[in-house]
């Protein structure tokens, strides 16, 4: 009987980790041409939309470091567990103000928590990573990812046998937001987040080992999509707080929607596809 996911995590305290960036503009102009907008969200000098960061503070690793799945086989916040599995389940921001392009920046990467749980796939691994982010002395703002670790193959959440690339999913909220997002959209922001797990890029690793019908589509692109539509219907309105959770993968081909209704207090947003109402869901709150 295998160990507990618990015994491998019970001394492991990994130790926390400062990087800097420039923050130049070429990550943001080349988000916005990938979401084909009409002009650049953010030059030298302008806001950083929320949860941009993730375009900042990359690091490429040599190709020997890399796993089998195109992860890395060992960092600094990965946990010890044997044949490690990983999701992204959602995560927090607190924005006390935004960072700004063209200010360099400095990150400091911690772990907040590690929580063991029984899902219906089998046992879990809830590691929470906070990460700080400073300009010119002050706390701009702090995030948590939650990320879900699981050991080895094991049975998989249900996934649909193939892609329907043609139904539309039904509208609920005034602001809308559509996409269907092909192989190349897909490949482009792999790139740009330094992120190489084959399921997003290698259809053959998905189906065989990953058992997905299809490329899946990055759950931070389901975040970003969902914070546009503030970004585009709200701009007047400053995002202080925002939290975000991942449901269920959607697939290369298919038709997103991200919709959300306005209010005087919070949005509640969402990404939806004609199967499922909610593959992520939002929460932001203004100042």
């Amino acid at each position: 009987m295998p160990a507990p996911l618990a015994s491998y995590v019970e001394s492991w305290r990994p130790e926390p980790v400062t990087d800097e960036d420039a923050l130049p503009p070429g990550p943001a102009a080349a988000l916005s041409a990938l979401l084909d907008l009409p002009d650049n969200a953010a030059e030298s000098g302008d806001p950083l939309p929320p949860l941009w960061q993730w375009l900042y503070f990359l690091h490429w690793s040599p190709q020997r470091a890399l796993g089998p799945d195109g992860h890395l086989r060992d960092a600094r916040f990965l946990p010890p567990v044997p044949d490690r599995r990983r999701m992204f389940a959602g995560g927090r921001c607190d924005i006390v103000e935004p960072l700004r392009v063209g200010e360099p920046a400095e990150r400091v990467s911690s772990l907040a928590a590690v929580t063991p749980k029984r899902g219906r796939t089998g046992e879990l691994l809830f590691v929470t990573e906070r990460q700080e982010f400073r300009q010119n002395g002050r706390t701009c703002l702090v995030e948590e990812q939650d990320i879900v670790y699981r050991s080895g193959d094991g049975p998989t959440s249900r996934h649909p046998t193939a892609v329907d690339d043609t139904a539309l999913p039904e509208p609920e909220g005034a602001w809308q937001l559509s996409l269907r997002p092909d192989e190349t959209l897909l490949f482009r922001f792999s790139a740009l987040t330094a992120n190489a797990h084959r399921i997003h890029y290698d259809t053959p690793y998905c189906r065989e080992v990953e058992g997905y019908p299809g490329l899946v589509v990055h759950g931070p692109l389901l975040a970003l999509l969902m914070l546009e539509l503030v970004r585009t219907n709200a701009p007047e309105r400053q995002v202080r707080s925002l939290s975000y959770r991942l449901h269920r993968p959607a697939f290369v081909g298919e038709h997103l929607l991200a919709d959300g209704t306005p209010s005087a207090g919070p949005a509640h947003l969402r990404v939806a596809t004609h199967r499922e109402a909610r593959h992520a869901t939002a929460e932001v709150t203004f100042g």
